[in-house]
Parts: structure tokens; sequence; C-alpha cells
């Protein structure tokens, strides 16, 4: 991912701002029907933006900037890790709660794709105390990743082998009422939609939905994400976005794919920490809101921010 600069974000920012700004009429019309215009809800990943805050320094941003939720990702600073007791477990929960910011979900590392059997098995069981996990700490769901096909293996195989795994993860943690959302991740060819609606038919349940991640490469020789979108469309339990100020990935089709489909859950931004976090952020807030055709002056529940008259 690349690091942005604050002033480069704010020449983006304001140029996408004022574009949509300008259009903004006749595409609010063409969108105005879409089942789930204005009903999307902007997160963040703690991967890298929060990777240094505490739950409490987390909810405290979150509030301050907007942000309706948080995808924990493990091994950051916030330590809500499977090895909490079960009293850690419930002040967790109890913060979130009482800070009005939900836990989105826990993000893991857990993988499937090793030709190595016990490390499959290992993933798997880890995933599993992940689940536990997110249920007594009141998230939703379970973040896990595909993260590669071999050169010297069929894909077949591998993308078998993936989907069986995530079949099992999914099917334990259906018990507990938690979803288990496969990224939409790298290593070479796992990424590719395709190839996870591929694991998404072997694992054939339910309870297996997809992280979308906003990669390069989705788009066609026209530049649109739309016949990629639509292999996923019918699995998406949340997004992932970068930076979104930047035209590096057709983001306005993004957003109204999403609506098209009556999408009303999570899009996470997953951007790089930088030193005015909270201004970087409020600024942010407010393009999703553009994007979304959710803008509004003054916007409930958010503060008002005084600046020069």
């Amino acid at each position: 991912m690349s690091k942005l600069s604050r002033r480069g974000f704010m020449r983006t920012t304001a140029a996408a701002g004022l574009g949509m700004g300008i259009g903004a009429q006749s595409a609010s019309a063409q969108t105005a029907a879409l089942p789930g215009a204005g009903k999307m809800k902007l997160g963040m990943v703690t991967y890298m933006m929060g990777a240094e805050m505490t739950c409490e320094q987390l909810i405290a941003f979150c509030k301050e900037t907007g942000l309706a939720g948080v995808e924990l990702r493990t091994t950051h600073k916030h330590g809500v890790e499977p090895a909490l007791t079960s009293e850690e477990r419930a002040r967790v929960k109890t913060q979130f709660a009482e800070g009005g910011i939900e836990i989105v979900g826990l993000g893991t590392t857990c993988e499937f794709h090793s030709k190595d059997e016990a490390k499959v098995k290992q993933n798997i069981e880890e995933g599993k105390k992940f689940a536990q996990l997110a249920k007594d700490v009141g998230a939703p769901s379970i973040k896990v990743r595909p993260n590669g096909l071999y050169d010297d293996e069929p894909h077949e195989k591998t993308i078998e082998r993936i989907g069986m795994a995530w079949r099992e993860l999914a099917e334990f943690a259906a018990g507990l009422g938690v979803q288990t959302r496969m990224e939409v991740h790298g290593g070479k060819g796992s990424a590719e939609p395709a190839n996870i609606r591929k694991m998404l038919e072997v694992a054939k349940h339910p309870n297996a939905r997809v992280c979308w991640n906003s990669n390069s490469g989705e788009q066609d020789e026209k530049g649109s994400i739309k016949a990629n979108f639509d292999l996923l469309k019918d699995y998406i339990g949340q997004v992932h976005i970068t930076e979104i100020g930047i035209y590096q990935y057709p983001w306005q089709e993004l957003f109204d794919l999403l609506a098209g489909i009556g999408f009303s859950g999570y899009c996470l931004a997953e951007i790089q920490a930088n030193s005015e976090p909270e201004r970087f952020m409020k600024y942010y807030r407010t393009l999703f809101d553009l994007y979304t055709r959710q803008y509004a002056y003054p916007k409930p529940g958010m503060a008002v921010s005084k600046g020069k008259g």
C-alpha cells in the first residue's frame, strides 16, 4: 500500500469533493432508487492506522472522527486476543458497548492454503478460538484469508483444501452466531474473485461470507470492477477500502454497486498511520459520505469542527 503525505491527501480530497459536488445532483438522481443508498456504515481496521492504539484510544478516536465500528486485527496494541480471560473478555465487550462503538469483527491471520495438513489444522483450530473470542466480546464475525496458490500444485487442489477448511470453521462458528469472512486477499492467484468464488462453492456453507478488499487488478479493460464484483456480490459481509481520495480504484462504482445490492454493512478504512490521524480521518469521513450520498450538514451525532470564519 503506498504512503500518502497529509498535503497530498488534502489536495486529492479537495479535488474529489469538488468533483462530486459539481455532479452531485445528477449522481444522486441516478442512484436515489438504489436500495442500499445511504445505508452503508464507515469503520476502520486497526491495520495500520490504529495499530498502536489501546481499546480506550480506539473508542475515543472513532467517536471523535465519526466512525461507527472497528475491526480489531490480531497482534495490535488493543490486545484483544484468544489469551484473554473470561473477565477480560467481558470488560472489552462492556467498553465498546458503553462507548457506542461496534466491534465489527476480529481480523485473524488464519489461512488454509498450506500443503502441510498439520498447519492447515492448526489454523482451523486457531480460527475456532477467535470465533469463541468474537462471541465473548460481542463481535459478529472473524476474518480469515486464503493467501496463495502454488505453481507446483494444481490450483483446483489448493482451492479445494482452502474451501474444505473454511467449511469446517464456518460450521463451528455458526454454532456461536459468528460469521466467517474470507478476505479477497493476496498471495499468488488467491486474491482473484473467480478463485474466491470457487472456494465459496467448495465451502458451500451459509456462514461462509466474503470481505471485499478493493484490490488492484480487479478492473476490466474499461476500468470497471462490475464483472468481478458480480461473482461475489451475494456473499459480501464487509468491505475494506483504502485511499478513497486518490484516483487509484473506481471508488464511486464500488459504492454504487454496493448500494445496488442493498449493502448496509461496514466499509472499513485500511490505511497507513500519519502524524494527524484525527484530521485525516475527518476528511476521509466526509469523502465517504459524499461517495455514498450521506453527506449532511450539520451531520446528526457529529460535533461541528470550529474553523476560521
